[in-house]
């Protein structure tokens, strides 16, 4: 398996072997039963719904693979490579065991909304002369010429809605594995607020952060 669906625990800190201080989010990866197998994806769910809020076809969909409730979460996960393990059947469980200390991830998330905010906040803008009776402060200024090409360009960076978008955090090492307790400890920060769902994803190749 290359991925796990979990659940943001907060931020702490570890020690290594000399004594460095490492900041480390924890992760709550798993356990996830294998909800169905179709070629090269494999599904995965996470937690459970209520028998109450639970679709037929959902129910029905859960009970094929010998599940006794639908999961809350379903997320496709590409297979790893054949020489690697043998492929999940419908109704085994993924754990956080497919991790190891070292290895590098990349987490996907929803990240904290901030509602509407302006220029200065959202993309960081710099503002207006704060003195001599200015009274743009933190306005964006002018947004496009009059004449031509009497009309916004697309893609200006302007006032609007911040934040509660997906985002993948990329070249994440995994510092710790907790089997037992079904933990991650992944360096650094991930996206999303506290018990916000999280996508972990082995990352092949190089990251951008080497």
């Amino acid at each position: 398996m290359t991925g796990l669906i979990g659940r943001k625990l907060g931020m702490t800190r570890v020690f290594d072997a000399e004594g460095t201080h490492v900041p480390v989010t924890v992760i709550e990866a798993g356990p996830c039963p294998v909800v169905q197998v179709a070629g090269s994806q494999v599904q995965l769910g996470f937690e459970r719904k209520k028998a109450t809020r639970t679709a037929k076809a959902l129910a029905g969909h859960a009970k094929k693979a010998g599940l006794e409730a639908a999961p809350r979460v379903l997320q496709s996960f590409p297979l790893a490579d054949a020489g690697e393990a043998p492929p999940p059947k419908a109704g085994d469980s993924v754990t956080v065991a497919i991790f190891a200390a070292g290895d590098r991830v990349k987490v996907t998330g929803v990240t904290k909304g901030r509602g509407f905010q302006g220029v200065v906040h959202r993309h960081h803008f710099g503002g207006g002369p704060e003195t001599h009776g200015n009274t743009r402060h933190r306005k964006p200024g002018s947004i496009a010429p009059g004449t031509d090409p009497s009309r916004v360009i697309k893609g200006k960076r302007m006032p609007g809605h911040m934040g509660a978008r997906n985002f993948t955090e990329l070249g994440l090492r995994v510092v710790k594995v907790d089997a037992e307790r079904n933990l991650l400890f992944v360096r650094g920060s991930v996206p999303g607020p506290m018990n916000g769902l999280l996508t972990v994803r082995k990352q092949g190749g190089r990251s951008r952060h080497d």
